[in-house]
């Protein structure tokens, strides 16, 4: 029987934010806007969502007086992006 794919990792850019949070553990705003070839203020709206459900933290500071967002995957967000990739492989008879 195939199991729920997670509502919130469902979607392309916040699956592709996840992706490369799990890869790198922490990453700046800038390179997850680079990497995922998004807009800011769409990226902005995913990061809110990744971060309410708490599988992201996000760290807001300053530097050299600009403004810097970091990202990092939490614990939770670690163990939902490898039940979701667990659960997409029962759709591909993987798992």
């Amino acid at each position: 029987m195939f199991k729920d794919l997670d509502p919130i990792l469902h979607s392309q850019l916040r699956l592709a934010v996840m992706s490369l949070l799990i890869s790198v553990k922490e990453a700046e705003f800038t390179f997850l806007r680079e990497k995922t070839n998004s807009t800011a203020g769409n990226l902005s709206v995913q990061i809110q969502k990744l971060k309410d459900a708490g599988y992201i933290d996000v760290i807001k500071q300053f530097k050299d007086n600009y403004p810097q967002t970091i990202c990092r995957i939490t614990k939770p967000g670690i163990r939902a992006f490898e039940g979701y990739v667990a659960n997409l492989q029962s759709y591909l008879g993987k798992g």
